[in-house]
C-alpha cells in the first residue's frame, strides 16, 4: 500500500465500501477508513464504484496534497544548511570625516575624491555579490573586512536590495589607524545572536594598532551554537617577513580563544574566517590550525585551490594568492557540503599587461574602476 503520515480521524472516507491494497494483496473489508484517531499510516483505498471516486477524489486530492506539504517540510527541517560567507570588500568608506583616524583619502575633496555617488555605487555593488554569492538565497552569515563604521553598515542593509534580507550586524571598535574594522551580517531567521565582543590583539610591538577581532556565538535551527572569529589580520605593506610577527600575535590570540571555546563547549562548531594576509602555508595559519591538542585542531578549507575551484581570492602583480580563508572545527568541516572561491565574471577584468584575469577593483590604484573589490569572496555550506 502508499504510506500516508500525519493523517487523522476523516470520517467522510468511511462511507462506502472499499477494497484494500494491502502489503501487496486485495482483499474485501467492511467500510472503513481510519479505524484509530491516532493512526499516523493508512493504505490507499481503491473505490469499487467510479461514481463514488469521482465524488470523493477532490477531497482524497486535497488530503493527498497536505499530506505531501507536511512530508517536504518534515525533510526540510530535518536536512538544514548553513551557507557562510567572507567578504574583504576593499575601503568601505562613507564621505565623512571621522576626525579620531586618517581617512582623509576617502573624502569628496580627498586623494580619491571618494563623492557620495561612488559611495552609493560601491554599496550597491556590495550587496549584489553578496546576493549572487547566495544563490538561492542569502548567506546566513557574512563577515565582512574593510568597514568603516555603523553608518556604512546602516547604509547597506536599508538602501541596498539587503533590505529584503532580514539581516542585522555587529561591527568592532578597533585602533586601525585609518578606521577600517570588521563586521558580522547575520540573517536572523538562520541565526540567533546570543552575543558578540570585540576583541584586541596584543602584539608584541607595543605601538602596534590594527583591527580587533569580532567574536560572535549565537544559535542556529538545529540548535547547536556555532562561534564565528571574522579576523582581518595585519598587512605585508612593510614586506612579508618584517610584518610577520604581527600576524603570528594575531593567530596566537585566535588559537587561544579557540581553545578556551574546545574546553567549555560540547559539540564545538567553530568558525574563522576573513582575510588573513597570509597563504595557507604560512606561519601563522599552520599555528590556528595545527594545535597541540589534536581536537582543537581546526580545519582549513581553503587550503586547497584544487578543491575551491580557483587560484586564489586576492591578485598581485600578476599572481593570485589565497589571503582569504576559512578555518573550521572537525565537527564542522564534516557537515561540509561545498566551498569554493566565489568568482564569476562579473567580478573580474582584463589585466591587459599579463594577459590575464584580476578582481574588478574600486580603485586600480588611484583610478576609479567602480568595480567590486580588490579581494574575491568565498563562501561555504554546510548542512545538518
Amino acid at each position: 500500500g502508499l504510506d500516508l503520515t500525519f493523517l487523522y480521524d476523516y470520517p467522510h472516507l468511511c462511507a462506502h465500501d472499499k477494497r484494500v491494497i494491502q502489503n501487496g494483496n486485495t482483499m474485501r473489508r467492511k467500510p472503513l477508513g481510519i479505524t484509530h484517531r491516532t493512526s499516523t499510516h493508512f493504505s490507499l483505498f481503491v473505490f469499487s464504484d467510479p461514481l463514488m471516486m469521482m465524488h470523493q477524489f477532490p477531497r482524497l486530492a486535497c488530503v493527498l496534497l497536505l499530506l505531501s506539504t507536511g512530508a517536504c517540510a518534515t525533510r526540510a527541517q530535518r536536512t538544514q544548511t548553513l551557507q557562510v560567507m567572507s567578504y574583504n570588500v576593499e575601503n568601505l568608506f562613507d564621505t565623512n570625516d571621522d576626525p579620531h583616524t586618517d581617512d582623509n583619502e576617502f573624502l569628496p575633496d580627498g586623494d580619491r575624491h571618494w563623492t557620495p555617488g561612488r559611495y552609493r555605487n560601491h554599496l550597491q555593488q556590495t550587496a549584489r555579490v553578496i546576493l549572487a554569492a547566495g544563490r538561492w538565497e542569502a548567506p546566513a552569515l557574512v563577515g565582512l573586512c574593510e568597514v568603516e563604521n555603523d553608518s556604512v553598515l546602516t547604509h547597506l542593509l536599508r538602501r541596498t536590495p539587503l533590505r529584503r534580507e532580514g539581516y542585522r550586524y555587529c561591527i568592532t571598535r578597533g585602533n586601525d589607524p585609518r578606521g577600517i574594522n570588521n563586521a558580522l551580517l547575520y540573517r536572523r531567521d538562520r541565526f540567533r545572536l546570543l552575543g558578540w565582543r570585540s576583541a584586541r590583539i596584543a602584539f608584541t610591538e607595543r605601538t602596534k594598532r590594527s583591527r580587533d577581532l569580532l567574536y560572535a556565538w549565537g544559535r542556529i535551527a538545529s540548535g547547536d551554537t556555532v562561534d564565528v572569529i571574522v579576523c582581518h589580520f595585519p598587512s605585508r605593506r612593510s614586506g612579508q617577513k618584517a610584518s610577520e610577527r604581527a600576524r603570528m600575535d594575531a593567530a596566537s590570540h585566535v588559537r587561544h580563544l579557540c581553545d578556551s571555546l574546545y574546553r567549555v563547549r560540547r559539540h564545538p562548531h567553530l568558525i574563522v574566517m576573513g582575510d588573513f594576509n597570509d597563504t595557507p602555508s604560512d606561519r601563522s595559519i599552520r599555528l590556528m590550525s595545527d594545535a597541540p591538542v589534536r581536537r582543537h585542531r581546526l580545519v582549513n578549507l581553503f587550503a586547497d585551490p584544487r578543491r575551491t575551484g580557483f587560484a586564489g581570492s586576492h591578485y598581485y602583480h600578476g599572481k593570485w594568492t589565497q589571503l582569504d580563508q576559512m578555518l573550521v572545527s572537525p565537527l564542522l568541516a564534516d557537515r561540509l557540503t561545498e566551498a569554493q572561491v566565489f568568482a564569476p565574471d562579473f567580478l573580474l577584468t582584463e589585466d591587459g599587461r599579463r594577459r590575464s584575469r584580476r578582481p574588478r577593483r574600486v580603485y586600480y590604484g588611484f583610478r576609479y574602476e567602480g568595480g567590486f573589490s580588490d579581494h574575491l569572496p568565498i563562501v561555504a555550506e554546510f548542512r545538518w
